[in-house]
């Protein structure tokens, strides 16, 4: 297998174009079209963690935050991303990372958040906008049902648990071709009249190229009638953070045990205790402050996050319980989205996992100076 086999199979299902402005996700540093039989899976690229992909012999390390997120001038050794990307390279090392689209994709870091602590009716806290197109096109009534799974094929039709989605109504179209025209129906130069099919059906905006090439590929016409419509609504299957609830209200303290435990923190930043009643949950991997008054308006007790400043505890006030477990506490669940991912397509490939701690940030309690993890 080839590098850019898994990196073109997970930009494909976690795709780029999802990823924020400022953000560097893809393909960091090494040869695509080199040869790999194993990888390795870790939160962060250090040099450390490039030692640890060389001694098992990975050939491709695939990380969650980008080595690379800054444009570099130089490859000299001056900073520690190009002294990583130096190693890599020495250690014909590929590195890949999936940062903020992975963030947003359906089944993200968030979401997993919440499967660990058993929320029901989870759903996505801050949904994408912008991300949803509708196709319409027309279609001979023979071919309705070719041209409609082709297009299911390619992606288009999903809509969160449901697939194979569209609206179809049945019509008359009317076309006259020239002289020069390859005519499927009717003849050259007279006006045609015939039963016609218009399928309607939804598609995320990154699947937009492979959707058309699909269905101009199925559609017997030569010219081929078709609409793109941008829609207002919001991609609920895909974006920031998610809210659920606890099978059972906890107290403030009892909820603090619980996400402890569940995420094996040893170090929680939380909220004043004001005696409230857990029940609705909001959760966020990573730097999540930016979604607390989105988490409030979704009716949320509590948000669990990482990385919140001393004045968002008082903006939320009585409002939300605030509780901050960490940043690599918090995102460490990203890895078993991305081998659950790889493994899915390619069963026999091997994925191991970093047995790194790679987080920059320790703990000093109790007298004692302790890391992360």
């Amino acid at each position: 297998m080839k590098v850019k086999d898994i990196c073109s199979y997970l930009d494909s299902v976690v795709p780029l174009s999802y990823q924020e402005s400022y953000d560097n996700s893809g393909l960091q540093a090494g040869d695509p079209e080199a040869e790999i039989s194993s990888a390795l899976l870790a939160l962060d690229a250090t040099e450390e963690v490039v030692k640890e992909a060389a001694s098992k012999n990975c050939g491709l390390l695939i990380t969650h935050h980008p080595v690379i997120f800054y444009p570099l001038k130089s490859l000299t050794g001056k900073s520690q991303s190009e002294k990583i990307i130096i190693k890599a390279l020495k250690e014909n090392i590929a590195i890949y990372s999936s940062h903020t689209c992975l963030d947003v994709f359906t089944e993200n870091v968030s979401m997993k958040m919440g499967e660990k602590l058993s929320l029901k009716n989870l759903k996505v806290l801050s949904p994408l906008e912008n991300t949803l197109l509708k196709l319409v096109t027309f279609v001979p009534e023979d071919y309705a049902e070719k041209v409609r799974n082709a297009l299911f094929s390619a992606g288009a039709g999903v809509t969160g648990k449901y697939d194979m989605c569209s609206f179809n109504a049945e019509g008359y179209g009317t076309c006259r071709g020239s002289e020069s025209s390859n005519r499927f129906l009717g003849e050259k130069g007279k006006l045609y009249r015939g039963k016609e099919v218009r399928i309607e059906t939804i598609l995320p905006v990154h699947l937009k190229d492979e959707v058309i090439k699909v269905m101009l590929a199925a559609h017997p016409y030569e010219e081929v009638a078709y609409d793109l419509y941008p829609l207002a609504i919001s991609n609920s299957h895909a974006g920031l953070g998610c809210v659920g609830e606890l099978h059972e209200p906890v107290n403030e303290k009892e909820f603090i045990n619980m996400i402890a435990k569940t995420f094996n923190v040893q170090v929680i930043r939380y909220s004043s205790l004001s005696g409230m009643k857990i029940h609705k949950v909001a959760l966020c991997g990573g730097a999540g402050a930016s979604l607390i008054s989105i988490a409030i308006n979704a009716g949320a007790d509590a948000f669990v996050t990482a990385d919140l400043k001393y004045h968002d505890f008082f903006n939320a006030g009585d409002k939300l319980f605030l509780a901050d477990i960490g940043h690599y506490e918090s995102e460490i669940f990203l890895l078993e989205i991305l081998y659950n991912l790889i493994i899915k397509k390619f069963i026999n490939f091997a994925l191991q996992f970093s047995e790194i701690k790679t987080s920059p940030i320790k703990y000093y309690y109790n007298g004692k100076d302790k890391s992360t993890g």
